[in-house]
């Protein structure tokens, strides 16, 4: 399967599931446990992803690794200052169940009242979370794009390792968007639409970066720039934002655990399935 083909499949992948996550409320109840477990594989995955695939790629492109480092530390630090500032991210869905479960007209009395006192703080969060998590896919975006244009044609499955750690993130993101627009106020046509704009971001993104860079290719520094800055997003965002999440709950600290060795796991064994650095 060619490259561009890969794109093609993993584009519709990404935009499907983002789509999945947006009605995931109405599917499936997310109970702490099962967010806790999904967090757990999901940050390992993406920590092995950045070390075992991502650095190596870059480095195999730059072939310095003073700049390899550079461009990760850079990555690193803007997701950081993303996190932060926009303070994106939301992984606990069960205020929203409880916020359900409310008899209809307590359900209006108490979001009128909420929306009466905050209305300009609550839309501000909102539109907060979804630019924070745009930008984030935005570089899961240049992510996947600059690992397909680093590989060579060949039947190997190129940027599955990558591919794998977005499409099991990326639900969880677009149920953020969903969750929080939802209990603020807005409408549901609304919510569908930032849903699927959304959704569009990633598969587009890589894309335009896909047949934007590869005309510039080998001899521009792009390529290694880009693989290293998604690198230290990565490694932010699975230590900095998905195990602070897990890491203080004695809770099902072995299940935990053992979900987040078996996500590094998976990214040690998806390095059989792709091309050499």
């Amino acid at each position: 399967m060619t490259d561009a083909s890969l794109l093609v499949l993993y584009g519709g992948a990404l935009f499907m599931a983002s789509l999945l996550g947006s009605g995931l409320p109405r599917l499936v109840v997310m109970t702490h446990t099962r967010t806790q477990m999904v967090l757990s594989l999901i940050s390992g995955l993406m920590l092995g992803v950045a070390l075992l695939h991502l650095i190596p790629h870059s480095f195999a492109a730059a072939k310095t690794i003073d700049t390899v480092m550079l461009w990760t530390l850079a990555g690193l630090i803007f997701m950081l200052l993303l996190l932060r500032w926009f303070h994106f991210h939301q992984h606990d869905f069960g205020s929203a169940a409880e916020h359900c479960e409310l008899s209809s007209a307590d359900a209006h009395h108490h979001a009128h009242a909420h929306d009466h006192a905050h209305l300009p703080e609550q839309a501000m969060g909102a539109i907060g979370l979804f630019a924070g998590l745009c930008v984030h896919t935005v570089v899961d975006g240049i992510a996947l794009g600059a690992v397909l244009v680093s590989a060579q044609d060949s039947a190997a499955l190129a940027g599955t390792g990558v591919f794998l750690a977005i499409l099991l993130h990326k639900p969880l993101d677009a149920l953020s968007i969903e969750t929080v627009m939802s209990a603020r106020g807005w409408s549901s046509s609304t919510r569908w639409s930032a849903g699927t704009v959304f959704a569009l971001l990633c598969p587009l993104t890589a894309a335009l970066f896909y047949f934007g860079a590869t005309p510039l290719l080998p001899e521009a520094t792009l390529l290694p720039a880009a693989l290293a800055f998604a690198a230290g997003a990565f490694i932010c965002i699975a230590l900095g934002d998905l195990l602070p999440e897990v890491q203080f709950h004695s809770h099902d600290r072995l299940r935990l655990t053992a979900l987040f060795l078996l996500g590094v796991g998976i990214a040690f064994a998806l390095g059989w399935f792709e091309p050499a650095h």
